[in-house]
């Protein structure tokens, strides 16, 4: 299981996964755009390319922007 921080909602989720799975499809199955978001895989910021796998931790950081 994937736990999954989502900074915008302020709320951890537990994303179940039967396979490693790229971060864009996890952000798709959430309804997520992956430009509103910065990804850190276990502390370390990542693309959504990135392969997700058991146990590994997700949060996922609101871009703000402005001027």
């Amino acid at each position: 299981m994937v736990k999954i921080y989502i900074e915008k909602d302020d709320k951890t989720i537990i994303f179940k996964l039967e396979q490693p799975i790229v971060v864009k499809e996890i952000l798709k199955k959430l309804d997520i755009s992956i430009e509103s978001v910065i990804i850190q895989k276990n502390g370390n910021i990542c693309l959504e390319d990135s392969v997700v796998s058991q146990e590994d931790e997700l949060r996922l950081l609101s871009v703000v922007s402005g001027g």
